[in-house]
């Protein structure tokens, strides 16, 4: 017989008295973390203790250390070869934000001594004692705050980083990953391709779409296109049929060049051509779309914040777009560039985006990023596990990869290993 207890018995009133307490609990702690307050931001440098792991022997160099690859300064001789020569030697910035209880999250972005300057000096004494959560108000501020010295580029950089680390610490405070903030997973794994011109390589570690180093640009006229021609026509005949090939050209191209080159290459079934022009070029854009019809076009990871993407997306002069979290203002402003492309039907796939968690928890949860990158610089032969600096780093199993499950961005990394760049 099924003893029946009444609503006033003394195990009755325990237990809904015990389940009164948990929830003013649960309703007391939420209330505390929505307006939990910044209490620091500063950026610092990571030191990550050496790992006791066996280094494998390389078969041989990667691609990228002697190989030419066109860029926007391959007109000048003595820069055109390698981006080393001219490119700055500014280190990664990252970004540490401390909640008032003490929780912290770190944000990634890059260029060194300038980026760390706007934030150290700037933007970090100014977003003291706002909410962490008001993520919206916080871009919103510094994007409005700069406006004396421009939003875009380094600025917007310095934007990233601490976007990035504030979805970072809202993730670890709420105890979900940052995918989980952002709606919840869509795909609970990406597709991911391999930039990088060590085909075969990439093809043993089981990618099933490339994307190569474009060599050669304008100044090499009628030579320089055969040649590309000869390494999309042999990447083709090594890939065969079921692999996609996409090509980077870094900006190095014009518009002349870049219809002669599409032509060229049309037999080859490219999946598209990428980043052929300068940024600022968005009137050339719409020149190519109007000239190439047969392949995709895409470009974006120069590109900072929304508004170059809503110029391009209202003249559809791209089918792909590629911005970077760690450049074009960090994972907010990525969220709202993923909304303006999916209203009108184009993909976004993230600059970079196989590598970096911002990437890959934006990628699960965002409606139109089927694809994210991978960039391959390891030399052949070294296995991918031996490239991870943080733990909590996820990699690619026959060209699919998914996000770590948190919470934040899930890298375990050690307070003690921070050192600020500017110490107070």
């Amino acid at each position: 017989m099924v003893k029946r207890l009444k609503l006033n018995s003394p195990i009755i009133l325990g237990k809904l008295l015990e389940l009164n307490t948990m929830l003013c609990y649960h309703a007391t702690n939420l209330q505390r973390s929505e307006r939990m307050k910044i209490k620091d931001i500063q950026t610092v440098r990571i030191n990550v203790p050496p790992r006791d792991i066996k280094r494998t022997e390389p078969r041989r160099e990667s691609w990228n250390a002697h190989a030419e690859v066109a860029n926007p300064m391959s007109r000048y001789p003595q820069y055109k070869r390698h981006r080393s020569s001219w490119m700055p030697k500014w280190d990664t910035v990252y970004v540490k934000v401390t909640a008032e209880d003490g929780t912290w999250g770190i944000g990634e972005t890059s260029f060194g001594t300038p980026v760390a300057a706007i934030i150290d000096e700037h933007f970090a004494p100014m977003l003291i004692g706002e909410n962490c959560f008001a993520v919206e108000k916080i871009w919103d501020m510094m994007f409005r705050m700069s406006k004396p010295y421009g939003s875009q580029g380094l600025t917007s950089c310095a934007i990233s980083g601490i976007d990035i680390a504030l979805w970072d610490l809202n993730g670890k405070i709420k105890n979900q990953p940052v995918y989980e903030l952002l709606g919840g997973p869509l795909r609970e794994k990406m597709f991911a391709y391999a930039t990088g011109n060590d085909t075969d390589w990439q093809l043993e570690l089981g990618f099933k779409a490339v994307k190569l180093a474009c060599p050669y640009g304008p100044t090499d006229g009628e030579w320089g296109l055969k040649e590309n021609e000869k390494l999309v026509a042999k990447t083709r005949e090594t890939v065969g049929d079921d692999v996609e090939i996409m090509l980077d050209c870094y900006m190095a191209f014009d518009v002349d060049y870049t219809i002669r080159l599409a032509h060229r290459l049309r037999p080859y079934r490219l999946k598209w051509i990428e980043e052929f022009l300068i940024p600022e070029d968005i009137d050339g854009l719409v020149k190519v779309r109007e000239a190439v019809d047969w392949v995709s076009l895409a470009s974006g990871e120069h590109h900072y914040t929304r508004f170059p993407f809503q110029q391009i997306i209202e003249r559809r002069c791209l089918d792909i777009l590629q911005p970077d979290t760690f450049w074009v203002g960090g994972i907010t402003e990525c969220v709202k560039i993923c909304h303006l492309a999916d209203a009108a039907g184009l993909t976004v796939i993230f600059h970079g985006g196989g590598l970096r968690q911002s990437g890959l928890h934006l990628s699960a949860a965002m409606p139109n990023t089927p694809w994210v990158e991978y960039y391959l610089g390891v030399p052949p032969g070294v296995p991918l596990e031996e490239t991870k600096l943080f733990e909590g780093e996820t990699l690619p199993t026959d060209s699919y990869i998914a996000p770590n499950n948190g919470p934040g961005l899930g890298l375990h990394i050690e307070e003690e290993w921070l050192t600020p760049r500017n110490p107070r």
